[in-house]
C-alpha cells in the first residue's frame, strides 16, 4: 500500500467483525470511527445515511462491498477512511450486490484529495488473492499489513490453492448443512470451523452454513449442495439425494479444507 492509502486508514479506523442490525447501523459504525479519529463529526455520519435514503443503494459498488460517503462540507476536518467488516452481512436493498459485509467510509475535504487512495483501494478489492487475505485478517494490524502488501502465510496458501478454480466454483449462493442429533451441539462446532475455512478462501459471501438436526436435514436436503456430519449421523441419514461428507475432527480446518476441495472438485 502506498502512502496515500496508508495515511488515510490508521489502525484506529479499522473495526473487524462488528455487529450491525441493518445498513444504517453499519454506516453508523463506520461514521463513529471517522468521528473518533478526528476526520469528521456526527453531522457527516448522518449525511452518509441520508445519501442512501435519498439516492438509493448505489454505494454498494460490488458484491458485499459498500463505499459510504457524502459531499464534502464543514463537517469534515480532514480526508480519511474507516473500514468496518461486519460479523454478519446486511442488506442495503441493492438488486445484485447485496448483502454487504464490508463498509468503507470516505470523508474528503474536496473532490480530488482522495483519488489516489481510491484507485489503490479499487485495485485491492478487485484482487481475489488480496480479498482472501483481508478476510483472514483477525486484527486491525493484520488487515493494515495486508493492505500494505504483506502476506499472511496461512491465507496466502489457501488463496493460491483455491484460485482460480475456487473462485469460479463460488459464483453462486450455496447452502451447506452441518448436522448432529439435535442441531444445537456438535453441528455448531462444525459450522464454526467450516465458516473459518470459507472465510479464509473468501467464499463466505457465497456459501451459507446452517447447523441443524437429522430430521430437519432430511427435509431440507434438496435445498443444499452438501451435508457435513459425523460417521454415526451419516448412517442415520442414509441416502438423502445430496453428497454427505463425514468429518472426523470438527475443529480441524485442514480436514474441512480437504472436504470442501473434494466437494467442489478443486
Amino acid at each position: 500500500m502506498s502512502t496515500a492509502l496508508a495515511d488515510l486508514l490508521p489502525e484506529e479506523a479499522i473495526l473487524l467483525d462488528s455487529e450491525a442490525a441493518d445498513w444504517q447501523e453499519a454506516i453508523r459504525r463506520a461514521g463513529e470511527l471517522l468521528e473518533q479519529t478526528g476526520v469528521a463529526d456526527e453531522r457527516y455520519t448522518a449525511a452518509m445515511i441520508d445519501t442512501v435514503v435519498e439516492h438509493g443503494p448505489y454505494i454498494v459498488l460490488s458484491p458485499g462491498f459498500a463505499l459510504a460517503h457524502a459531499r464534502p462540507d464543514e463537517s469534515v476536518s480532514r480526508t480519511g477512511l474507516a473500514w468496518v467488516r461486519l460479523a454478519e452481512p446486511v442488506s442495503f436493498g441493492h438488486p445484485e450486490n447485496d448483502p454487504v459485509r464490508l463498509v468503507v467510509a470516505l470523508a474528503a475535504v474536496d473532490d480530488a484529495d482522495h483519488t489516489s487512495a481510491m484507485a489503490e483501494l479499487a485495485g485491492v478489492l478487485a484482487d481475489a488473492h488480496q480479498q482472501a487475505q483481508l478476510e483472514a485478517a483477525r486484527t486491525p494490524e493484520q488487515l493494515r499489513a495486508v493492505l500494505m502488501g504483506e502476506t499472511l502465510s496461512d491465507a496466502a496458501d489457501s488463496a493460491d490453492q483455491a484460485d482460480p478454480a475456487a473462485q469460479q466454483a463460488a459464483t453462486d449462493q450455496h447452502l451447506i448443512l452441518t448436522v448432529c442429533g439435535n442441531g444445537l451441539g456438535t453441528s455448531l462446532f462444525l459450522k464454526n470451523t467450516l465458516e473459518t475455512v470459507l472465510g479464509t478462501w473468501g467464499w463466505d459471501r457465497h456459501v451459507t452454513v446452517e447447523a441443524t438436526d437429522t430430521i430437519s436435514a432430511r427435509g431440507r436436503a434438496k435445498e443444499c449442495q452438501a451435508i457435513l456430519t459425523s460417521g454415526e449421523i451419516a448412517k442415520t441419514l442414509g441416502d438423502v439425494g445430496v453428497p454427505v461428507r463425514v468429518v472426523t475432527n470438527f475443529t480441524s480446518t485442514t480436514e474441512l479444507d480437504a472436504a470442501l476441495r473434494e466437494l467442489y472438485e478443486i
